[in-house]
């Protein structure tokens, strides 16, 4: 078995714009994406980021080249439930993925809908909303929660469907900074103890720096990819890019800009109190 959940090979994606324009959103992208690995993806708007996403649970399927998720082609008409079984998506807005009324119904929707038994399905819900820490609210209505409780329990449901990845397309853009929190805690839960493949699009630095590994789309390519620490510790770079970079590696950017003699790839507040 090999260890690869997400290839992609020579990917490009192109669509037509309202006028009859043809636009290549992806243009022969190449990308491998280990079982286990926790990767974020940044880009601007319009880099490519949430067509590489659709890509891979075959929402999108290439225009050419190829995706596999788990060994499985997304052209291949008949892996399609499979695919979508094995790599979940969370959206942006958590309200378009709350369906019913309960909490607890909520979470049960997609199990139900995969023939999963009751007892099974009710273990399942169950675990989900506990591994979310959502438990407590299982009988409310989801309208009533915080941006970051329903986009919790949009992750509850899909963590009750058991996929082995979780592809979040800007989760935390619609919510608060405690919101926020809450969410980037739950998806390093879920990949350090859940050992869930996670592919996280953002555009906040601070919660690419909790990757394993970070790759940078600009107009339709990946034009970088490395760890947070390579990749944030070349800043002239990121901002070239339009990027920002986190506030203490800016901090210290500046501080090498002026003489003093910090490491460039400072991610922590921690780390640069201790080089000064």
């Amino acid at each position: 078995m090999s260890n690869i959940m997400i290839e992609m090979k020579d990917v490009t994606y192109e669509y037509t714009s309202d006028d009859e324009e043809k636009f290549q959103a992806l243009k022969g992208v190449d990308l491998d994406i280990y079982k286990g690995e926790f990767l974020a993806i940044l880009g601007h708007n319009g880099s490519g980021k949430s067509t590489l996403a659709k890509m891979m649970n075959a929402l999108l399927l290439p225009t050419t080249g190829r995706v596999f998720v788990n060994g499985m082609d997304t052209r291949d008409e008949s892996k399609v439930w499979d695919i979508r079984q094995t790599a979940g998506m969370v959206f942006q807005n958590p309200d378009n993925q709350l369906v019913a009324t309960i909490v607890e119904e909520d979470v049960a929707f997609g199990p139900e809908n995969q023939g999963v038994p009751p007892k099974e399905i009710r273990k399942r819900v169950d675990e989900s909303l506990e591994t979310v820490e959502m438990s407590k609210y299982k009988k409310h209505a989801p309208h009533l929660l915080s941006g970051g409780q329903k986009q919790r329990v949009a992750i509850a449901g899909i963590l009750a469907m058991n996929p082995e990845c979780i592809i979040l397309d800007e989760p935390t853009a619609m919510l608060d900074p405690i919101g926020r929190k809450e969410v980037i805690s739950t998806v390093k839960k879920l990949n350090k103890t859940e050992n869930k493949t996670i592919v996280l699009i953002t555009h906040y630095m601070d919660e690419a720096v909790e990757a394993d590994r970070i790759i940078v789309m600009e107009d339709g390519n990946i034009v970088m990819d490395g760890t947070p620490r390579q990749i944030f510790s070349e800043v002239e770079k990121v901002k070239k890019i339009g990027l920002d970079v986190p506030q203490v590696t800016e901090l210290a950017y500046e501080l090498r800009q002026e003489g003093i003699n910090v490491p460039k790839d400072i991610l922590t507040v921690e780390e640069l109190v201790e080089a000064l």
